[in-house]
């Protein structure tokens, strides 16, 4: 198993993740009834917010869009992790141990304050990096190599005083 197809594999859930987000969540109408009245009620009481005149409304928009644009820069970055990854494997593992623990953590919030779609598709990505970190080469990183006194490398070489 490549890493590579992991990584694109993570690509194209991250971005389904996004418009799914974006469309749904940050650009969909409210059901009639409550959540309609939730909706007008958010917009229409404003208040101070650190010299701006906001609503909840605003703060729920704003964030669901920092959530949209955070969503897209991932979806690219493993795109282009994939193709990193055939070069720089070792090197890389450390970055998908990290975005890994990221949607790791993401799923049980997304489970427990939103609902399953967020939840599935953390999880799905997590699982995706998971395996990209497992088959994304073993060895040393050469500069952890050489710091150890592991090999030589005459481009690293220190002048000694």
């Amino acid at each position: 198993m490549k890493p590579t197809l992991f990584l694109r594999i993570a690509s194209v859930l991250t971005f389904l993740f996004c418009a799914g987000h974006t469309i749904g969540g940050v650009f969909g109408n409210p059901a009639p009834g409550v959540q309609a009245f939730v909706v007008q009620t958010m917009k229409a009481n404003a208040f101070d917010a650190m010299g701006s005149r906001r609503t909840w409304w605003d703060f729920n928009i704003g964030y669901g869009l920092l959530v949209s644009v955070t969503l897209l820069v991932h979806a690219i970055l493993f795109w282009h992790l994939g193709n990193l990854v055939k070069t720089e494997g070792p090197r890389l593992r450390m970055i998908l141990a990290l975005l890994f623990v990221e949607f790791a953590a993401q799923a049980p919030i997304a489970g427990r304050y939103f609902f399953i779609g967020p939840c599935v598709l953390s999880i799905l990505i997590a699982a995706c990096l998971a395996v990209a970190f497992f088959t994304a080469g073993r060895g040393i990183v050469p500069d952890l190599e050489w710091a150890r006194g592991e090999t030589s490398d005459p481009r690293r070489t220190r002048a000694r005083a």
